[in-house]
């Protein structure tokens, strides 16, 4: 069962040298255990704050953060497409680093979803004396394996939509580059046509979980657009983390970190192929399968929290 709804205690921005400013907000219980809330996309930005719910308000101090270009922060990416050369991992790592020491916090356990987690396990890899534990749950890494399955390897099983997804598309270009492409076109009616196709295909790729419903991912336009314009961008660039820097090549330096990995068996946007591998490679690190869940679902959201509950607990 979900803890209680609870609204942040403190919220507000940090200035980044690049222009940019990131949103934190912070809930629960200002002297509880420090705990980062790192959400998917990217570009999915916090929502509206259901994140919070997975952390038992009087064991964490509960750290919320909307990436850079999305949520609350500013500018948002489809608003401003200069500051595209300012999205890079480094940047997002930077990001986190900044509002940890903003916040005044030594270490933190992080909690990352689908996207989240791969940015959990790159900050982890970069800054491993500030993470005190990692629980994720619809586990990815970033991997260019991971990024071809999802946009163009699960065509077999949605040939339909992937045939709209490919009609925008030059017929000798990779999925993930064309995109990226006519996303940051200058033409503003063909950026929303391409928002729009790639909401679809995102909407459909995910509509095998139990929680899945008709419709778009996204109901807004503007939404659409800058969600489609950062998952292409980082996408289309293996997410900035190509060759030796990949996480599954480096996951054993993350032995000292207890992990927490939780994945649905029924997940075809990301196969749990991607958090075996990470788990074979992680000392001390733990999987569960999940076997009804797809990308999340309610059993993988309770795991997490009974995860994160138990690290917290532990460190009374």
């Amino acid at each position: 069962m979900q803890h209680p709804p609870l609204e942040p205690f403190a919220s507000g921005f940090v200035e980044r040298p690049d222009g940019a400013r990131v949103y934190w907000e912070t809930s629960g219980n200002p002297r509880g255990r420090p705990a980062l809330y790192l959400h998917g996309g990217p570009g999915g930005g916090l929502g509206k704050g259901g994140y919070r719910r997975r952390f038992d308000p009087d064991l964490h101090l509960i750290v919320g953060i909307d990436q850079r270009g999305c949520g609350r922060s500013e500018p948002w990416a489809a608003d401003d497409l200069a500051s595209l050369r300012h999205q890079t991992m480094d940047n997002l790592l930077a990001d986190i680093e900044a509002v940890r020491v903003h916040l005044g916090i030594d270490r933190w356990l992080l909690h990352g979803v689908s996207w989240g987690s791969t940015l959990a396990l790159a900050y982890a890899l970069e800054h491993p004396d500030r993470v005190s534990e990692i629980v994720n749950f619809a586990v990815t890494t970033g991997g260019r394996w991971e990024i071809d399955w999802i946009t163009d390897g699960i065509a077999p099983v949605f040939p339909e939509t992937y045939e709209r997804l490919r009609s925008l598309l030059r017929r000798d270009e990779r999925t993930i580059e064309g995109y990226a492409r006519l996303l940051t076109g200058p033409d503003p009616s063909a950026r929303q046509t391409a928002a729009d196709q790639w909401d679809e295909w995102e909407a459909t790729h995910m509509s095998l979980g139990p929680l899945s419903t008709p419709g778009p991912l996204h109901d807004d336009e503007r939404h659409r657009l800058n969600f489609a314009t950062l998952v292409t961008h980082y996408w289309a660039r293996d997410c900035f983390l190509p060759g030796d820097t990949a996480i599954l090549d480096r996951a054993e330096q993350l032995a000292d970190i207890p992990g927490v990995l939780i994945h649905g068996r029924r997940d075809i946007s990301g196969p749990s192929l991607t958090a075996w591998k990470l788990h074979r490679a992680w000392p001390g690190s733990r999987l569960e399968i999940v076997e009804e869940d797809g990308h999340g679902g309610p059993r993988s959201a309770q795991l997490a929290q009974d995860a994160m509950d138990e690290f917290a607990r532990a460190s009374r």
